[in-house]
């Protein structure tokens, strides 16, 4: 009986923790294109860091290419997007992107997820399908969808 007690706090805590973990999103809470939770969709949102040190924070990538359409005049310093898995912001570029799949995407038809290594892309396509990309594959798409 103590080791399923036991076993029980253990389970609350890690839930708590990860929670706690999950609610910790960078500034803005808010999409600077759609006004979504950012903090909701922490395993899709982006940020855009502009060279005049000025950042967008967006839900997905479709905001954050809908965020660089508006403003083709200003220079980006860093494009960063959330590790699927782990929720840290992470390259975009430099991020092995999956596409597809039976998880529903953000803001658009056809899912675009990012993750820190191909490992863990190709893992979760074993899961739930879809097909690893790169990051021009990914952003293509994103912008042909909006067109």
């Amino acid at each position: 009986m103590k080791r399923f007690f036991l076993l029980l706090s253990l389970a609350a805590m890690f839930c708590a923790l990860t929670a706690f973990a999950q609610s910790e999103v960078e500034a803005p809470k808010s999409c600077k294109q759609c006004g979504m939770d950012r903090t909701m969709f922490a395993h899709s949102r982006m940020l855009v860091v502009y060279a005049d040190g000025s950042q967008a924070g967006t839900c997905s990538l479709h905001c954050a290419t809908r965020e660089l359409r508006e403003h083709p005049d200003k220079k980006v310093a860093a494009l960063k997007v959330a590790d699927y898995d782990s929720r840290a912001l992470i390259d975009a570029p430099g991020a092995t992107w999956v596409i597809g799949g039976e998880k529903s995407g953000v803001m658009t038809d056809e899912a675009k997820w990012a993750f820190a290594g191909k490992e863990a892309a190709q893992s979760f396509v074993k899961a739930s399908g879809g097909r690893v990309a790169g990051f021009q594959q990914a952003w293509d798409l994103a912008v042909k969808e909006q067109d």
